[in-house]
């Protein structure tokens, strides 16, 4: 697909989460905050403007890599500024690596249960002959990038707009969390190409899973560090065995 068809398909899958976040906020009046909502808009068009090169610059400095290595730290780079500002805040956005004490042992055990999983993935599903650029791209860039959005300042600003909680799973989780995973599964399940609408339900189920997964980590540590791991690994492992 071209920069144009990946900016697009994202904005559709951006708009149908957007549609419904503002669908629960006029079902739940009392408990949206507008100016929040329409934060995490402009976050989600900031993001995928630097992600997509501004449809203008090549996807690496050199020219010779398959990877979008300039979208990605430039996306980055850009959350990682906002994480910056006093309205989100480092720790806030969980833009540290400071980890919480609370249930620290179950935390760790359920991450040694993902990793063996994956573990286990990769050894049945491997990867042949990858190039060094991939394996350096996939052990580090799309962690660092869509942590930082996902499950740092774009679920942020969606748990300010959307200020009830559950408490399930011994972390705190309401409508900002579940609309960040949908919107994570969706850029990587729905394509628009040639004016047509391509909907892949497997990729959406492979990934929103996991993007819950994550969303556990971080909320129940306080910090992206697991997450960035765990999703890099996740998308290197197989190189691996």
């Amino acid at each position: 697909m071209t920069p144009a068809q990946i900016f697009l398909s994202n904005m559709l899958s951006f708009l149908v989460v957007l549609t419904a976040a503002c669908a629960i906020g006029v079902t739940q009046r009392d408990r949206v905050q507008w100016r929040w909502l329409v934060v995490a808009a402009a976050l989600f068009v900031v993001h995928e403007i630097a992600l997509d090169r501004f449809l203008l610059l090549p996807r690496d400095p050199i020219g010779t890599s398959r990877w979008n290595w300039t979208g990605k730290a430039l996306a980055f780079l850009a959350m990682l500024a906002i994480a910056h500002l006093p309205a989100f805040g480092r720790l806030r956005t969980g833009w540290t690596l400071r980890q919480s004490e609370n249930g620290r042992p179950m935390t760790w055990f359920a991450a040694a249960l993902v990793t063996a999983l994956i573990v286990g993935l990769a050894i049945a599903f491997p990867t042949r002959n990858a190039t060094s650029d991939t394996l350096i791209y996939q052990l580090t860039m799309p962690g660092l990038d869509e942590e930082l959005f996902f499950r740092g300042v774009f679920l942020l600003a969606l748990n300010e707009a959307f200020i009830g909680r559950i408490r399930i799973g011994g972390i705190s989780v309401g409508w900002g969390g579940l609309l960040s995973c949908a919107l994570f599964a969706l850029v990587h399940a729905l394509q628009f190409k040639n004016g047509e609408i391509a909907f892949a339900a497997t990729a959406f189920g492979g990934t929103f899973v996991p993007a819950l997964l994550l969303l556990w980590f971080r909320e129940r540590t306080g910090s992206l560090l697991l997450p960035i791991v765990l999703h890099n690994f996740g998308n290197s492992a197989s190189y691996f065995f």
